[in-house]
Order: C-alpha cells, then sequence, then structure tokens
C-alpha cells in the first residue's frame, strides 16, 4: 500500500538505489495537498478507489497509464526531490512521455554503456551475451561475428515459432509483415506486431529508467531506440511470441473478437504479472555490468 508522502524529508535526497524502483498509478488525479503528494483514484486492478499518500521520495519512477492526470504542482514536487513520471499505455504496453529529471544518482551506467559501445572487442561481448541470453545456452567462444550469430539464432527460431503453433493450435505459415498493407496479414502475424509494440514499450521505459543511452544498441545500429529494441528481442521468446500465439488462440475459439485489442491486454496483463519491467531493468544493469 502506499505510504505517508512527506515521510519527514522535505529538503532530503533519498539515493536512487535505496528508494523503491517502479510505482504504477491509473484512472486518478496526481496532485499536491498540504505538501503532500496525493493520488484520487477511481480505483484500479486491486487498489479500491479512494485518496492515497504517495511516497515520492522513496519511490525512483512513478508510470502514470490510462485515465491518469497531473498536476502542475505535483510535476515540480517529482522534480524537485528526482522522481520520475512516466505517462505509460495501460501496464506499459506504451510510452508516451518522461518528465525529467529522472533516473540513476550518477552518468556511471551510461558511460559504461557509451565505453562498451565503442570498443570493438567489448561491444561483441556484450551481443554475445545477449544472443546467449536469447538462445538459451553458451556459444561457441570462436563465434565473434553477428551475422553468424543472426544465423544460429534464425533456425531456433523458426523451431519456436511451430512449437507454440503447435501448443496453440494456430495455423503457422511464417514470419509476414507487409508494412504497406498490414491488415493483410493474418492473425497470428497482426498478433506478433501488436505484441512486439508492447515489449518495445516495456524496453523502452526499462532503458530510460537506468539512464542508459537509446541510441546505442549493441546489436540493432540505425534507430534512435537501438537499445530499446535490443533488449525487447531478449524478451522474444519468453514473453512476445506466446502473448501473441495465445491472443490468436482466444480469438480463434471466440469469433468476432479483434486481434488487436485482444493482444494488446493480453501483453498488458503480461507485462505486469511477471514483473517485466523489473526484469527488464534487471538486465540491463547486469549486461553493463562487466569490466570495461
Amino acid at each position: 500500500m502506499p505510504l505517508k508522502g512527506r515521510l519527514g524529508l522535505e529538503t532530503a535526497r533519498v539515493p536512487h538505489a535505496d528508494r523503491h524502483g517502479l510505482l504504477w498509478l491509473e484512472r486518478g488525479r496526481l496532485a499536491v495537498e498540504d505538501g503532500t503528494l496525493v493520488f484520487a483514484t477511481a480505483g484500479f486492478d486491486n487498489l479500491e478507489a479512494g485518496a492515497y499518500d504517495i511516497p515520492y521520495q522513496q519511490v525512483s519512477n512513478i508510470l502514470l497509464g490510462p485515465g491518469g492526470v497531473v498536476s502542475h504542482d505535483a510535476l515540480r514536487i517529482l522534480a524537485r526531490h528526482d522522481t520520475g513520471l512516466l505517462a505509460v499505455g495501460s501496464k506499459g504496453v506504451r510510452l508516451y512521455a518522461t518528465s525529467m529529471p529522472f533516473g540513476p544518482d550518477s552518468a556511471d551506467r551510461a558511460r559504461t554503456h557509451a565505453q562498451l559501445w565503442a570498443d570493438d572487442e567489448a561491444r561483441i561481448d556484450v551481443a554475445r551475451d545477449m544472443y546467449r541470453r536469447r538462445l538459451g545456452g553458451e556459444l561457441p567462444a570462436h563465434q565473434r561475428d553477428l551475422n553468424s550469430l543472426r544465423g544460429i539464432e534464425g533456425q531456433r527460431m523458426k523451431k519456436v515459432y511451430q512449437n507454440l503453433a503447435d501448443q496453440h493450435g494456430v495455423v503457422w505459415n511464417g514470419r509476414r509483415y507487409d508494412r504497406n498493407s498490414p491488415d493483410s496479414n493474418d492473425s497470428v502475424n497482426k498478433a506478433i506486431n501488436h505484441a512486439v509494440t508492447a515489449v518495445y514499450a516495456a524496453a523502452r521505459i526499462a532503458v530510460a529508467v537506468t539512464g542508459t543511452v537509446p541510441e546505442l544498441g549493441f546489436i540493432h545500429e540505425s534507430s534512435g531506440h537501438a537499445f530499446a529494441l535490443d533488449i525487447a528481442d531478449l524478451y522474444r521468446s519468453s514473453t512476445t511470441l506466446p502473448v501473441a500465439f495465445r491472443a490468436t488462440n482466444k480469438v480463434q475459439r471466440h469469433p468476432g473478437r479483434n486481434i488487436e485489442p485482444t493482444t494488446r491486454k493480453m501483453a498488458g496483463a503480461t507485462l505486469r504479472n511477471e514483473d517485466v519491467i523489473p526484469d527488464m531493468i534487471d538486465t540491463i544493469k547486469d549486461l553493463l555490468e562487466r569490466d570495461t
């Protein structure tokens, strides 16, 4: 349950390392009352309707979801105490905006990220670590070429797709996506697209919270959010694809359902119930904690 907001720390700055990580709020108004940050909500998930004091000095970041509004005073007090506010979709399936300043107390992690990315050998080491996580096992020491690693993963993913299709009773004819005519794709490919978007949004939240450099991907290169794409891909087999195939199965069993909202809601529930965003945050920290 939310704790008292002021906590006797009007001028103190609690280090982020000593704070709780994320606080999710939806369907309510975040404002300041008598010097305390208060969230008045109509109720959501397991939180009943009411007004709750928010411990803004003890939280690193607040994720404000659908139906949430915030006052200028609330933004001011959050900024004063270096508590971040991120406007997100339901359960984190979108990232709409971030309120600065927020993030780590120092630039150490961003500097480490940049140093690893700029060193050719260190960069491939991180990329190999990512592929090891994606493939679920160790890689031969001599394989230090990204194209070779992509080839290995491509073969494995074909099996993952087919296994999930068999498990959920979905016809699978291969991964296809026509950017010029997205509605022409079959249901399962549409579901994959929507699930990918949701998990990518979660990865963007994790990258923002950790204070890492979005543009510096170790596998992806051209996107301004290349690192988030790297992180999202780590969850393709464990989160993205299972959500897509489950959603497709549900639509097949209930004709008339739309694949987009079905996938989005299922993705949101998975992100929240399985603590995917906190796990992404821990994964980012683990990936970058190495000798430089």
